[in-house]
């Protein structure tokens, strides 16, 4: 076999596997983490109960390596949108616009997410959210590389410190998600990702 190409058996492990993942993440965004079980998921996925612990020691291990997965997702396209484009204000479009669009292609496993972090699964979150922030904090870094930059071209005023900025960023995108999340008619995640960026472009105060 040649290096780095897995075996048929690998492949097989893996795709039962990701088909338990998908599984427990429909039946925890219907129901609900704690109103799940590991045999209910079993039966869904049409698995002896074993085939589940070859895989996970609990559902907490099932829960975290689920949401860890769609960190690493996240991540992974975030990153993608920032470092493709030349031009810094098109980086940052690309940030606003390709976040919304990952909240809506995984609105179950968001929902699932913050109904856990803010909830009563302390114990549950203990560990991931480390994880998470670890990887949150990796994208601001990067959006204060493109803000220092802008900011040393004289693209930008420097209104505040590139790290201030990229939290500011990413607390507006996430404040306009929670609103979407709650009410998806009433609010919806601008389509034009400049509506969010003015804020920071154009500023409150006309002096």
């Amino acid at each position: 076999m040649e290096e780095g190409k897995i075996s048929r058996r690998e492949r097989e492990k893996e795709r039962q596997r990701q088909e338990v993942m998908d599984t427990a993440l429909s039946l925890f965004a219907e129901k609900g983490y704690h109103n799940v079980t590991m045999h209910e998921i079993a039966e869904k996925a049409e698995f002896a109960i074993g085939t589940l612990y070859k895989f996970f020691k609990n559902k907490e291990d099932l829960y975290k390596a689920l949401m860890l997965q769609k960190a690493e997702e996240f991540h992974g396209a975030i990153l993608k949108a920032i470092e493709g484009p030349e031009d810094i204000m098109e980086k940052l479009r690309n940030y606003v616009k390709t976040k919304g669009e990952l909240f809506h292609a995984h609105l179950p496993a968001i929902r699932l997410y913050f109904s856990e972090a803010h909830g009563e699964s302390f114990n549950l979150m203990a560990g991931l959210n480390a994880e998470i922030r670890k990887r949150r904090g990796a994208i601001q870094e990067i959006i204060a590389s493109v803000f220092a930059e802008g900011i040393r071209e004289k693209r930008f005023k420097k209104i505040a410190d590139p790290s201030s900025l990229a939290v500011a960023l990413d607390g507006i995108t996430t404040a306009f998600l929670f609103q979407w999340l709650e009410s998806p008619e009433l609010h919806p995640y601008p389509e034009d990702p400049d509506v969010i960026l003015n804020i920071l472009y154009k500023g409150l105060v006309d002096l």
